[in-house]
């Protein structure tokens, strides 16, 4: 039985609960982990912008909803749909982020040692040490059930030089955030962390400059170039390791929802669903860091980009859970203020993803401020010339020569 339905806006009523709209989230004034609709004015509102809305009847306060609403072309999917056979249930933050950072920190920089070591190990014709992968992730992986705000923070704090290694720590923590988000079990959590960190490890035996160049790739320096997949998935297998779930993410993690992706051009619920998964954070992640051939993009600008490739590169209602899962600023993300303050992201409310909590690195002149000062934009809603304060917009990373690396806190 459908449990989200498209309703059109002027069918709306008090009670239902809006979980997707006809247009980006970040277009909109709107929470955007959805809500429940409290009064008719928020049913204006939601006019303004949209035509038409998804509205999740499980989550809906009024009865006989799922008989009134018409189904879309394409069903959503439930979370349990989409896992089934899997238990899920919610997590709750169980420690501040302040309490948190030095634990994440501990976790992150422990993870990236052991990465270091293994992958340099692989790259002289070593075996893969799939229990000190497996070991290496559990740290991370309870920060981020206990709160995932400061290992997100650590995501965001790329170095170039090293982008293989960091974007497989990156990936591995986007991918438990997510899981989290989905309420999978810690099993499932510490399957996705180790498939984000060896969904790429093939590109170990690809030609270091190869994957460094600036130029148009020729169809066999391309060929070559996919090979990582195939070359990644010998690798775990031959190390014995057994998990499905993660040789699924190695073995798929660029097949595309469309059918437009590699090495077997699956499309659509062919593709496993931890590979679904390992395909938005491994795009995701690649998006946001700076490579050889392309820069960084804000994490806001990022989102957008996912949002609009729904149902062509990746699933629709995996995509929408992600959005959830990092927000639209997430922590660790420079943004301007309206006061022309510029400020990191360093920790985001759970249901006002537009209004986090900011560390003010540079004054409205954009000199670097003497002190610490911290704003919380869900308290203050004015800046000290009374004028509205909140994020005018993301900035790209390094913007104002801020080193991202450097920030203390």
């Amino acid at each position: 039985m459908l449990e989200v339905i498209q309703v059109n806006s002027s069918d709306l009523q008090v009670g239902m609960y809006v979980s997707g709209l006809d247009r980006p989230w970040l277009e909109v004034p709107f929470p955007v982990q959805g809500f429940r609709i409290e009064d008719a004015e928020e049913i204006v509102n939601i006019q303004k912008y949209c035509k038409y809305v998804y509205v999740d009847s499980t989550k809906s306060a009024i009865p006989g909803t799922r008989a009134k609403l018409k189904p879309v072309s394409r069903p959503r999917k439930t979370n349990q749909q989409i896992f089934q056979g899997r238990r899920l249930s919610s997590y709750e933050d169980s420690s501040s982020w302040t309490d948190e950072f030095p634990r994440a920190k501990a976790a992150v920089d422990t993870l990236m040692e052991t990465v270091d070591s293994i992958f340099e190990q692989v790259s002289t014709g070593g075996a893969l040490d799939v229990v000190k992968v497996k070991q290496s992730v559990d740290p991370m992986i309870d920060s981020i059930s206990r709160n995932p705000d400061a290992c997100i923070w650590l995501a965001r704090m790329k170095q170039q030089d090293t982008y293989t290694y960091q974007h497989s720590v990156g990936a591995s923590i986007w991918a438990v955030a997510l899981g989290r988000q989905l309420g999978l079990p810690k099993s499932d959590l510490r399957s996705l962390a180790v498939g984000g960190l060896l969904f790429d490890i093939g590109k170990l035996q690809i030609n270091p400059d190869l994957l460094g160049t600036t130029r148009t790739l020729t169809d066999a320096e391309f060929s070559e170039l996919r090979s990582h997949v195939s070359l990644g998935a010998d690798m775990v297998a031959n190390s014995g390791l057994m998990n499905k779930d993660v040789l699924a993410m190695v073995s798929h993690h660029h097949e595309r929802h469309d059918g437009s992706g590699y090495p077997q051009g699956l499309s659509g619920e062919n593709i496993p669903v931890f590979a679904r998964i390992a395909a938005i954070v491994d795009c995701y992640d690649a998006i946001t860091s700076h490579r050889s051939y392309s820069r960084a993009l804000p994490p806001s600008e990022a989102i957008k980009k996912m949002y609009e490739w729904r149902d062509l590169e990746f699933q629709a209602e995996l995509v929408e859970e992600f959005i959830q899962a990092v927000g639209i600023y997430p922590a660790g993300t420079l943004v301007e203020l309206s006061s022309g303050e510029v400020a990191v992201v360093v920790a985001e409310y759970r249901t006002r993803r537009l209004r986090p909590k900011v560390m003010v690195l540079l004054d409205a002149d954009k000199q670097p401020c003497l002190e610490v000062k911290m704003i919380d934009l869900l308290t203050e809603k004015s800046g000290a010339d009374g004028k509205p304060l909140e994020i005018a917009s993301s900035l790209e990373p390094e913007a104002y020569g801020i080193d991202m690396a450097a920030i203390k806190l």
